[in-house]
């Protein structure tokens, strides 16, 4: 259960950086704006996760 969390964490961490994706030569602003709502939807869902992990884990004490 312990490396689960680590997952959802590192997925989260992955989320933000993939939000906070600079625009550059490679990268033009419409890919920039995709990766930022990938970035987002994946931070959103990874914290929703570990939420739920954290009610599971109070509740089973």
């Amino acid at each position: 259960m312990h490396h689960l969390a680590l997952v959802y964490l590192y997925c989260v961490v992955a989320g933000f950086a993939l939000a906070n994706v600079p625009t550059s030569a490679v990268i033009t602003p419409a890919v920039a704006d995709f990766l930022g709502l990938v970035g987002g939807i994946a931070m959103v869902v990874f914290s929703a996760a570990l939420l739920v992990l954290g009610v599971k884990a109070l509740l089973k004490q």
